[in-house]
């Protein structure tokens, strides 16, 4: 797997066949899939967004936008996205985008809340900060180094 500035088309790929927790996840949080693509093309169109490429396919885009004192994510993915090993790389590949938007706390949020979404959160480095307007938030602090 690797992260490349993502490109139309591969949020047009991503969600040709976006994954239905993801689906889901957008329900919950009160949106649709077309509001999420359009927040994550704002962000694209601003040079803040990363496709996750595996075998030259886009599986997931990861944007950011810094919002105060931290940098808030939103994401999108295929059902192939959701593996031991793409968890991995994003530990990796979440800390490079912290570096690039000056190692601010980075924020996300998931209006699901399975046992496994908190693991996966936890997979990656992020501290649960509890619940706000119905979300749970997950921090990750700033790099020890930055």
């Amino acid at each position: 797997m690797r992260a490349r500035a993502a490109t139309v088309g591969d949020l047009e790929d991503v969600f040709r066949s976006l994954s239905k927790r993801m689906s889901d996840e957008y329900l919950a949080a009160g949106k649709d899939s077309k509001a999420a693509y359009d927040n994550l093309m704002m962000n694209l169109k601003e040079g803040r967004a990363h496709a996750l490429v595996e075998d030259e396919k886009a599986v997931a885009i990861v944007a950011w936008h810094e919002h105060g004192d931290a940098a808030d994510t939103f994401f999108a993915a295929q059902e192939d996205f959701f593996r031991a090993a793409t968890v991995r790389f994003c530990r990796r590949h979440i800390r490079h985008i912290q570096a690039l938007a000056g190692n601010l706390p980075v924020h996300s949020r998931s209006w699901l809340h399975g046992p496994g979404v908190a693991k996966w959160f936890r997979v990656i480095g992020y501290v649960d900060q509890g619940r706000l307007s119905g979300a749970t938030l997950f921090e990750l602090p700033p790099a020890p180094n930055g």
